[in-house]
């Protein structure tokens, strides 16, 4: 007979303490860890070119715009999950935990080959039971291509390649050209 050894969970404060200062960040999953890869000198410029863009015009609001490293936490069917979206914007000014945002409006994930299918497939799913997400952007990083789902449209899926994508949770449009700025071709 086989004595396998007990797994143990991680609890979220135990979490939350292990990822304060830590050198390599993980996402959490009711317990388990799973660390985060690299990104790509694309992915780095995508995520600056946004908030570059967003970040002056939240000045004088509530809201608070987070690019890479502030976790978004869900809770669901009793389970915790915390990811790290690229970038995170929150316009509730009761949602303002130390490491954490639980109620954001607008959530980006620009794609790599690594990540795409739990983007498109686990985080969509997740991020919708968040209530007062108005829009999830998933923006490729190998071709000029956003695609938007929004809860307005019961999170259909819209693909946009040129123009502008408008941000409902801001009432403004943010330019593909701006997006990709300085973006080298893969």
């Amino acid at each position: 007979m086989t004595n396998l050894a007990r797994h143990l969970k991680l609890t979220v404060d135990d979490y939350l303490k292990a990822e304060d200062g830590a050198d390599i960040r993980h996402e959490y999953i009711d317990g388990e860890l799973y660390a985060m890869t690299g990104a790509s000198d694309r992915h780095g410029l995508i995520v600056g070119n946004i908030y570059a863009q967003l970040r002056p015009l939240l000045r004088g609001t509530p809201c608070q715009l987070f690019a890479n490293d502030m976790k978004v936490r869900l809770r669901i069917q009793d389970q915790d999950l915390f990811y790290y979206p690229d970038l995170l914007l929150s316009c509730d000014p009761g949602d303002r935990e130390t490491y954490y945002r639980a109620q954001p409006c607008l959530l980006v994930e620009v794609l790599s080959d690594s990540t795409a299918r739990i983007d498109r497939r686990e985080k969509l799913w997740a991020y919708q039971t968040i209530t007062s997400l108005r829009e999830y952007l998933l923006i490729a990083q190998d071709t000029r291509a956003v695609e938007i789902y929004r809860r307005a449209d019961d999170w259909a899926h819209d693909t946009v390649t040129q123009g502008s994508v408008r941000l409902a949770c801001l009432d403004v449009e943010l330019a593909l050209d701006v997006i990709y700025e300085d973006v080298p071709a893969p």
